[in-house]
């Protein structure tokens, strides 16, 4: 809930989230829907969402990344489940949804939320409730920033869960830090309230193609003539508005941030004319919600000092010549200086006394200060001592100390009216905040767009084409990422998926580029949803309702989750709920587990796909097993990373070939990596020993084999039971019947 510009990483959102809960019924069982409500008090962004389910809602919880998180204390479960974050319990008639809407409607000063159109959103109404109330109470003050809620819909944005968003590493890498993300690389914006918005706008990618479009149409004509480096020029001068009106409106506003506000509406102006001189219809739009304040910037020139000091406390942020009354009070503290020289010279020659002087400190005020050896002698019986030193004595006289509380007292009434004035001040801006707000969130789109047209131009993208066909086609696809870490050229590949050809299983060498290709192609179709130009020479892509990621390998030893559970838990996640619009990344599924569990975990799992979901999925694997899918699927192809063996070593070529590879190279990869020579001649001769041994397969139909596991969760037939099951009671005689007991006696033991 902090504001200050000091505590808050001025890139990030820092924002506070509200969650409430209620369990809802559904086909096979029950699951619990959740309300989500999301204020940044910081720039004054309050959004409500619902999702169903722990996952989803975990996807939100990682997307947002808020600050501190506020939880019904009924929701005992996702307590539990939360036992690592920064959150608090808060009682549960916070959430009920009479004191919320009491508690919202006060806020707005309104009679009922439609205006907002939430309404229907029960769960996150509730959770608004709470958080408006907490903001408010931690706050102690209004929340006059805080002027709407809008509503996100899940439906409108690409979904990414929370695994995805950390394998592709979109604004966090691996290891923690922001350091080689896609948020790093496209991260030119001017103003810190770009990059927040820049941040946002890649963690929550856009399905609606009209508003996309939109984008690119504004990224396009700014690339036009390179207007996007006239008005990157002008962006640099423009503050951080958001978080500066926020503190306007709470009433915590530093003279500095009123300074930055001037200096940002003196750019409009000449922002708004290099806009009107791009003959674009959505640059128009954006242009005419970036308004100019000729009245605001007025006041701010005329009242606040052209650099003043960092706080109101010391005096001095406001202008002289802006009101009468404080020139007046600081005319008597200007003219102190002089009075006192005067002071001095005119005792000096009525006392005779050569080492007289006049002068001034924080403790004692205003004194006469005479050397021991002069102060002993005859003084004017006036002079009333005020304070001893080792060489000096200090004196006051009745004139002194008349003159010292006039102006003491000016300046005490000088800083008031510094202070009344000030507040004054917020008092103006805050009632035009509305369009201050408005006005500020343009901008920061604005800075986004032309941060994309700055990228598109100096790292080479390409503009991509948004399709209404389930279609995904990049050529000479790169990605965004390595291409600036290996500061050298890197090897462009393909991709083609369409209806007809959904699935790629992916085979070759480690290192060899797999995971790369897998990534590259995520991150070109998360740029292009969010209207950025991409990495390739050319692209098309189709509609995308989600990306799903299974890549990489770690536990979570403080979940209790072994590798292999994080494994098969992701990769649930894409079985349950992949479409055909869906983006599916799957890297090395079953590798965590044996040989054959791993094999036939992969090899049904490819299949579950391409005969259910249909989704468009890349799926590298070293199981060459899997390699033969293709010729049972049409929808299936392989492909390769090429590799080429050379003087017993390896040579990656990192382009992509189709059909299978003849070999995984990893005895080569493991020499690469300093395997002592002694392990790698062992493991050859071992490998050796098992070629020989593997049989090849008779014919390319896999026919599954009876599982020679028990099921742990199932039940063994009993004979007695299987009697039973073929009995038909109706068609049984006396005697028949007898006999029969008899056998189930016999089977029973």
């Amino acid at each position: 809930t902090v504001s200050d510009e000091a505590l808050l990483d001025e890139r990030r959102d820092n924002c506070l989230l509200a969650i409430s809960g209620i369990e809802i019924s559904k086909p096979g069982g029950s699951d619990l829907r959740y309300g989500i409500a999301t204020m940044d008090i910081s720039s004054g962004r309050f959004i409500l969402s619902e999702v169903t389910g722990l996952e989803a809602l975990f996807a939100e919880i990682e997307r947002i990344k808020p600050a501190e998180i506020l939880i019904n204390e009924n929701l005992i479960e996702l307590d539990i489940k939360l036992e690592h974050a920064a959150k608090r319990k808060r009682p549960a008639w916070e959430f009920e949804i009479e004191n919320a809407n009491y508690a919202l409607c006060k806020h707005f000063k309104i009679k009922d939320l439609s205006a907002f159109e939430c309404n229907e959103l029960i769960m996150a109404v509730q959770a608004a409730g709470c958080l408006i109330q907490y903001a408010l109470k931690t706050q102690k003050s209004e929340l006059p920033h805080i002027q709407s809620i809008r509503v996100e819909q899940l439906v409108d944005s690409v979904i990414l869960d929370a695994a995805s968003r950390r394998n592709l590493e979109i604004d966090t890498n691996l290891a923690g830090g922001t350091e080689n993300t896609l948020l790093s690389v496209l991260d030119h914006t001017s103003t810190t309230m770009g990059s927040r918005l820049l941040s946002r706008w890649l963690n929550r990618p856009l399905r609606n193609t009209e508003n996309l479009i939109k984008r690119q149409q504004v990224v396009t004509k700014l690339i036009s003539d390179y207007h996007f480096e006239s008005i990157a020029d002008l962006l640099n001068l423009i503050g951080d508005l958001e978080r500066i009106l926020a503190r306007v409106g709470l009433r915590s506003a530093r003279p500095r941030d009123l300074a930055r506000l001037r200096d940002s509406y003196e750019i409009f102006p000449s922002l708004q004319d290099n806009l009107k001189n791009i003959d674009d219809r959505s640059i128009t739009q954006l242009g005419s919600r970036i308004a100019s304040f000729p009245e605001q910037l007025h006041l701010l020139k005329r009242a606040i000092e052209e650099n003043p000091p960092v706080v109101i406390r010391e005096g001095g942020v406001i202008a002289e010549g802006y009101d009468t009354e404080l020139d007046q009070l600081r005319d008597l503290s200007k003219n102190a200086g002089q009075y006192l020289i005067d002071l001095e010279v005119r005792e000096k020659e009525r006392t005779k006394l050569s080492t007289l002087k006049v002068g001034f400190n924080r403790v004692h005020g205003y004194y006469i200060e005479i050397s021991k050896g002069q102060a002993e002698s005859e003084l004017p019986p006036e002079y009333i001592r005020r304070q001893t030193l080792k060489n000096a004595e200090r004196f006051i006289t009745p004139e002194l100390k008349i003159f010292e509380d006039k102006v003491l007292s000016a300046k005490s009434k000088a800083l008031a009216r510094e202070k009344f004035l000030y507040e004054e001040i917020l008092d103006i801006l805050s009632k035009d905040l509305t369009n201050l707000i408005t006005s500020a969130e343009a901008v920061a789109e604005l800075d986004v767009l032309n941060s994309f047209a700055d990228r598109a131009v100096n790292l080479n993208y390409t503009l991509p084409k948004l399709s209404s066909e389930p279609e995904l086609i990049i050529e000479n696809g790169r990605h965004p990422v390595v291409e600036i870490v290996l500061r050298e050229d890197v090897v462009a590949n393909d991709l083609y998926l369409n209806n007809q050809q959904k699935m790629m299983i992916i085979t070759g060498p480690n290192m060899g580029g797999k995971s790369t290709y897998m990534r590259q192609t995520a991150l070109i179709v998360l740029m292009s949803l969010c209207g950025s130009y991409v990495p390739a020479s050319a692209a098309v892509i189709g509609p995308i309702d989600r990306i799903f990621t299974r890549i990489g390998s770690s536990d979570d030893l403080a979940g209790g989750r072994s590798t292999f559970m994080v494994e098969m838990t992701e990769t649930a996640n894409i079985l349950h709920n992949a479409t055909p619009n869906s983006l599916v990344l799957m890297d090395e599924i079953g590798r965590a587990t044996s040989t054959f569990d791993g094999l036939s975990l992969a090899w049904a799992s490819a299949i579950y796909i391409a005969e259910r979901l249909s989704a468009f999925t890349l799926f590298a694997t070293h199981y060459f097993e899997l390699t033969i899918i293709p010729e049972s699927y049409e929808s299936i192809i392989n492909i390769h990373l090429d590799a080429v063996e050379h003087d017993n070593g390896i040579v990656f070529l990192h382009s992509v070939k189709s059909g299978p590879a003849n070999q995984s190279y990893g005895l080569q990869v493991a020499q690469l990596a300093g395997i002592p020579n002694a392990v790698i001649n062992k493991a050859r001769d071992k490998l050796s020993q098992l070629e020989m041994e593997a049989s090849k397969p008779k014919n390319t139909d896999y026919v599954p084999q009876q599982s020679s596991q028990d099921d742990l969760f199932g039940f063994s037939s009993h004979p007695a039971i299987e009697l039973l099951e073929r009995l038909n009671p109706d068609e049984v005689s006396a005697k028949e019947a007898l006999s029969i007991l008899y056998q189930l006696k016999e089977k029973t033991g």
